[in-house]
């Protein structure tokens, strides 16, 4: 019998501050040996990663999967979004479940997870979004929670009219409660005062194309949500995670707080990083509509610069596809667009493209993609390449020419704001647990291979 699973040999393995050539061994789904020469006769398969580089998995902890919106439902599901997960390297995805009035934190995941069981083509966790705190149940509720492994738990300061934005005092309450179990509340922030506000105005004036979705929540009404959530995690003591920061003057007040040593973490996403406002004029701008919106030019140079500083903790895509005709429902009212976009096959490559032009290392991406968001959510194996944890690994060609077009994505979504995208370097192989589930262009897993990733709290 073989000592090792899988050996990888030959590859460069990255790590947050490292390159450096080392051969990996895999058994029973874990990284068991990391030398600079193993035997391939030890091994049961040998994958020879010569010239490429070899890199933790993606954990994606912003996706919308098999999500009810505005009068449809997101356009991946569970088995499609994991799939095309497994394809772009992220071996971990988060879903974002939302509780509603009545719901209870552990029935909702529970009805989530029984689909995952069976479709998942890799390791799954859940944010819990509160929307109703059931009269205090859900603060008792959130300890069963925890010892579930469910340690995170998110807050809309929008969507006032769906029902699922949260006041200022339930907020207070829910960042306590977190505080006191070692869990972390994620934040949604915008205001949806001003953005019914100049909504209103600008369907009065007939201005209804998808720019206006843009200048009804602009980068001040962000940051102001932004700010507010921020002064209560600072002046509570109580981690905050802020979602899908847009905008300059949100980011600088959450840099702000963390460097007066509140514990505050800033997620952004590709779209930010690569799109502006500016894409709302096109002719097909509504596929571009999601909350928040992408700004200016100057909010996505701070973005760049942040990121580049080490002071963005996490890249995640908030991936919420719709179909054409969904978003053309919008078409002349900016308002019934569906609000969302693909991304999860596209973070890890977008992300590893930046060293091409200097704007980040690997490792820095490494960081970003996988390692930190790891440890800010309390997935123990995964992450990085260690002797112990799971064997999530990805082989990386950095030489490889690839352009992004909706044929050759492995989503159900029929158009991607992704169309043409050129990479250089792009994922040739995606092991989860050192199970070989994507291997050059083509996906090789197979559905139910995911598993529950039970999080631990903070210490």
């Amino acid at each position: 019998m073989k000592q090792y699973d899988l050996v990888i040999k030959n590859g460069t393995v990255v790590t947050t501050t490292d390159m450096y050539p080392c051969d990996i061994a895999v058994k029973d789904g874990k990284i068991v040996a990391m030398e600079a020469d193993i035997e391939p006769e030890l091994a049961e398969k040998i994958c020879d990663a010569s010239g490429k580089l070899v890199l933790p998995g993606a954990l994606d902890v912003h996706t919308h999967l098999q999500m009810p919106f505005g009068g449809t439902v997101s356009a991946d599901s569970y088995l499609s979004g994991t799939r095309a997960a497994a394809c772009g390297g992220v071996t971990t995805i988060f879903d974002y479940p939302v509780q509603h009035e009545g719901e209870t934190i552990l029935g909702l995941v529970n009805s989530k997870k029984a689909i995952l069981e069976t479709d998942a083509c890799v390791d799954y966790a859940m944010h819990c979004c509160i929307t109703n705190l059931n009269g205090g149940e859900i603060l008792d509720e959130m300890e069963k929670a925890v010892e579930e492994g469910i340690t995170s738990f998110k807050c809309f300061l929008v969507y006032k009219k769906e029902g699922m934005m949260v006041d200022d005092a339930t907020l207070a309450r829910l960042l306590l409660r977190a505080r006191e179990l070692g869990a972390i509340i994620n934040i949604h922030a915008e205001n949806p005062d001003l953005i019914d506000m100049y909504t209103e105005q600008f369907l009065k004036e007939g201005k209804t194309s998808a720019w206006y979705h843009y200048l009804s929540r602009p980068e001040f009404v962000e940051a102001e949500a932004d700010k507010r959530a921020v002064h209560w995690a600072k002046n509570l003591d109580a981690p905050l995670y802020v979602v899908h920061m847009a905008d300059k003057e949100g980011l600088e007040a959450c840099i702000d707080a963390k460097r007066a040593g509140a514990e505050v973490y800033i997620e952004t996403c590709p779209q930010y990083l690569e799109f502006t406002c500016d894409v709302y004029k096109r002719e097909d701008g509504r596929n571009f509509v999601c909350s928040p919106p992408m700004k200016g030019q100057e909010s996505q140079d701070a973005l760049w610069q942040a990121l580049k500083a080490g002071l963005i903790d996490t890249v995640a895509t908030d991936h919420c596809p719709f179909q054409s005709y969904e978003k053309d429902w919008g078409k002349d009212d900016f308002t019934k667009i569906p609000n969302g976009c693909a991304g999860v096959e596209n973070l890890y490559p977008y992300m590893l493209d930046a060293p091409n032009s200097g704007k980040l290392t690997f490792q820095q991406v490494v960081a970003v993609c996988a390692t930190n968001p790891a440890k800010i959510f309390g997935c123990d194996n995964k992450g990085s390449l260690v002797v112990g944890k799971d064997a999530d690994i990805v082989i990386y060609d950095k030489e490889k020419d690839f352009t992004i077009s909706v044929s050759n994505m492995h989503s159900d979504y029929d158009h991607t704001i992704w169309e043409g995208k050129k990479l250089h370097g792009y994922p040739v192989q995606t092991y989860l647990r050192g199970q070989l589930v994507y291997d050059n262009g083509e996906f090789v897993g197979k559905p139910g291979m995911g598993q529950y990733v039970k999080r631990s709290p903070k210490k």
